[in-house]
This record gives structure tokens, sequence and C-alpha cells, in this order.
């Protein structure tokens, strides 16, 4: 497990605790540290989401549910959903274990470009961000 502060610079985050990592012609999505550790232990992820669906931004990809909590997980960015993590569904224990890599949720490609704006940030904005919400 990573530390709840931990904020990777390769990507871009929401208020809410996504993250989206641009690679190539699409965009990873998934939650923060910070996210997980609000949660507490994952028991399951439900990625209502599926392969062609075009999800705007802030649009409900799917829940996680863990022993403190049910939480919706929403879309960072407007796009196609092109895969979603099939084995998170098997093993959502993998969001506790590494929320950065493996624990990734879906797969879009986006409408536009990623970039840092209103609804995203950098990774030193993010850290702000969390260093604000305490």
């Amino acid at each position: 497990m990573t530390g709840a502060k931990e904020v990777k610079s390769d990507r871009l985050y929401t208020r809410d605790h996504e993250w989206a990592l641009s690679q190539g012609d699409e965009v990873l999505i998934g939650i923060s540290a910070f996210a997980v550790d609000q949660l507490g232990d994952i028991t399951l992820v439900d990625l209502s989401a599926a392969a062609g669906q075009h999800l705007d931004a802030h649009q409900s990809f799917g829940t996680i549910e863990s022993v403190k909590t049910l939480s919706d997980l929403f879309s960072p960015v407007s796009g196609t959903v092109l895969r979603i993590n099939q084995d998170l569904l098997d093993k959502p224990e993998w969001v506790n274990e590494d929320c950065w890599d493996k624990a990734w949720m879906i797969a879009i490609r986006p409408d536009e470009p990623l970039k840092s704006g209103d609804d995203l940030m950098d990774s030193p904005a993010y850290a702000t961000h969390l260093e604000q919400a305490g």
C-alpha cells in the first residue's frame, strides 16, 4: 500500500480523487492513494461502463465498495470507453495493493487531448488540494 499523500507526477487528478493517465491515444483512469486511504479495504469494484460506450466528464462509470462505504466512480474526461480492467472485478484488493498501475479501472479514448484546467489538476495542484483537505 502506498502513502495516502502520494501523488504521481505523470497524471492529472480530479477533486474527487480520480486520476487520468494519458498513454498514446487512450487515457487510463483510476483512483488516487488518498481515495484508497479514505475508503479503507476495498471489497468490490463494479465497472458498469462497457467498451464502445461514450461517457461524459463527471459521468459515473461504476462503484467501489469498501468496509467503510460505497462510492461512485466518475470519469474525469469525456470519451469512448475502449476497455475495462476485467481482472479488477475478480481482484478488488488490487486497488489497495497498487492503485497507480495494476488497479487502473477503465481506458477511454478522450474526445479532446488531456490537459490540466478547471476540472483536472496537475500533480502540484492536486498535492495542494490534498494539503488543504487536511
